[in-house]
């Protein structure tokens, strides 16, 4: 059971609460709720009805999708304070992909309901979803465009920059808990082939490896690689 005293530290890190009232603050921290997940179990899966925003307090989440023949289609990952599903609420619908846990996770939810009321209540709440949705919508493209015009130690260098977004994925620290098959689900590349990268990476000294965990050193040139 996580104490209560965490999950309030998660949710004053976050951007979104920040732009609400007192009272809605009290409100949306009183809905929340908290689910742990095993490594390589679902958060959700494909086709469910979407019934809450998902945040990332602990763990590391892949977004992927499964294709009739059985082939995997990573499309992104969410890491600690990220927050994933806003678009399947939004809408609604249900989801377009799933969501696994890479390694054990804790997730934090704000329910359908709660989300609508901010939404119908909140100017200052719908003005951060816009900035939140543009800056997603912004790293997809991103993300496309690399992969087409980037080599491999380069599409590693700016995954791993991207866990920097000041709007995705706030207050994240230099060290950064992350794992090579984490890597590849975010840039869309294998686990040997990030190690190559990663060794690249580190001789040119810009990353410090460790057991789980990559240390950055340098934020800016890590951006721009090459």
């Amino acid at each position: 059971m996580l104490p209560l005293k965490d999950l309030h530290a998660f949710f004053e890190r976050c951007i979104w609460p920040r732009a609400l009232t007192q009272a809605e603050r009290t409100k949306a921290f009183e809905a929340l709720y908290i689910r742990h997940h095993e490594a390589h179990s679902y958060v959700c899966r494909r086709d469910e009805t979407a019934d809450s925003w998902i945040g990332v307090l602990e763990g590391f989440l892949r977004v992927q999708d499964t294709t009739v023949d059985g082939r995997l289609i990573m499309f992104t990952g969410v890491a600690s304070s990220g927050w994933i599903g806003e678009g399947s609420l939004l809408k609604p619908e249900q989801r377009k992909y799933e969501v696994m846990a890479t390694r054990p996770t804790v997730t934090v939810h704000l329910p359908r309901a709660t989300f609508s009321w901010l939404l119908d209540r909140s100017i200052p709440f719908n003005h951060f979803m816009l900035s939140h949705l543009n800056e997603r919508l912004g790293q997809f493209i991103a993300m496309v465009k690399f992969d087409r015009l980037l080599e491999p130690t380069s599409r590693v260098a700016r995954g791993i920059s991207s866990l920097f977004h000041p709007v995705l994925y706030p207050n994240t620290d230099s060290t950064l808990r992350i794992n090579q098959e984490e890597i590849g689900s975010l840039v869309g590349i294998s686990r040997q082939r990030v190690n190559a990268a990663l060794t690249e990476l580190e001789s040119a000294g810009l990353i410090r490896r460790g057991y789980g965990y990559i240390t950055v050193m340098d934020r800016q040139a890590l951006a721009r690689y090459p």
